[in-house]
């Protein structure tokens, strides 16, 4: 079986720094908000190129202290509106309404999967305070087009970068063109840990400084509580381990661009909607704006497509079978339709794509798909 995800196979190849790592970490005896945090906080923000950065404890921490550090900064308040993609994981809309404000969904682009603006400028209200654009799947969204949009309508730019450690656009990476950002360090990422872990990165000194305070029970001084916060923190073994991984993201994400390069070749199934940087074909590998995170491909009969490929030993994985406006966590909106979102999710299917993977693997996966009809 060519299995979508192998952790254990992508993380051998470090294993010998990853347990020195972790044994400094023992030894010294401090395994909370200790020095490997200090250290990896310092060198996630000197590569993303922004001056901050906060560890925390997953990626919806990390958009969910943003948002409530907006509150308290008094930049939003309850029953705000904030757009958000209506096509992307329910954790983007779990950190808006765990803040009492409202998630506005707009449908995304039918070809980036990314947010689409004009759709966007549609939902604007006189209560629209901010936008979170989710570079889905890997892709930045238009950076350009964002910029525009939100000094338009003077919004707070949260980006959702869960899925894009070392996106870039021009040189911007994708965390530094908002306001503010959040990451995920989900095991599956391309920066992942061996564990749950996110961070918050911005530019803004007294956002960063609240949101550290957040995400430590509101407290900016020892048993001093300024705000009601959480416990929110990456721990020392998992910055430990990030410090060690960091070091090879872009090496990483250059061999995700060579598969994702031969998938795009490759797979000539015409019923097969391959990504929209298929389109760019020879200049894919050097196209840094994806790190293709996840290799979506869509066919009108994506389930039996799904079935085909087990049985041919492939495993693939539906990102995400259930839109969040389906979801029964939010019923309230489970009468609304969005026709382009809703297309997405019946037709998507992810392909196996990680550096674990080797040539044979990759053409197996390529043949199957092209003798499905």
């Amino acid at each position: 079986m060519i299995r979508y995800l192998n952790l254990k196979k992508i993380n051998y190849q470090f294993q010998p720094l990853l347990m020195n790592a972790v044994e400094k970490v023992i030894s010294s005896g401090y395994y909370i908000r200790g020095e490997e945090l200090k250290l990896f906080e310092a060198d996630f923000a000197k590569y993303i190129g922004v001056k901050y950065c906060i560890g925390v404890a997953s990626g919806l921490d990390a958009l969910t202290i943003i948002l409530r550090a907006y509150k308290e900064l008094g930049n939003l308040k309850d029953n705000d509106e904030v757009i958000v993609p209506a096509n992307t994981y329910i954790a983007t809309l779990l950190a808006v309404t765990h803040n009492n404000l409202k998630p506005v969904l707009v449908e995304p682009d039918i070809n980036t999967y990314n947010i689409n603006f004009e759709e966007a400028e549609m939902a604007i209200t006189t209560k629209t305070k901010a936008i979170i654009p989710v570079h889905l799947y890997g892709k930045m969204c238009d950076s350009k087009a964002l910029k525009n949009f939100s000094k338009k309508h003077k919004l707070l730019v949260i980006e959702d970068s869960a899925q894009a450690h070392g996106a870039e656009i021009n040189g911007a990476k994708a965390g530094s063109i908002g306001n503010a950002a959040a990451f995920s360090f989900y095991p599956g990422k391309n920066l992942g840990a061996l564990g749950d872990g996110g961070s918050i990165v911005t530019n803004d000194r007294q956002l960063a400084e609240v949101c550290r305070a957040l995400s430590n029970y509101g407290s900016c001084f020892k048993y001093n509580n300024k705000y009601r916060g959480f416990n929110s923190r990456l721990d020392e073994i998992q910055a430990a381990i990030l410090r060690v991984k960091l070091k090879y993201l872009d090496e990483e994400n250059k061999k995700r661009r060579e598969l994702a390069f031969y998938y795009c070749n490759n797979i000539i199934n015409p019923k097969v909607i391959l990504p929209v940087n298929s389109v760019l074909h020879n200049t894919i590998i050097d196209d840094t704006s994806h790190v293709w995170h996840i290799f979506a491909i869509r066919h009108p009969n994506r389930d039996r497509l799904q079935k085909h490929l087990s049985d041919c030993g492939i495993e693939t994985i539906i990102h995400y079978p259930v839109p969040p406006h389906k979801q029964v966590a939010y019923n309230v909106w489970n009468h609304l339709r969005f026709s382009i979102t809703e297309q997405i999710h019946n037709e998507i299917l992810s392909l196996p794509l990680n550096s674990s993977l080797n040539k044979s693997e990759i053409e197996l996966v390529c043949k199957s798909i092209n003798d499905y009809n």
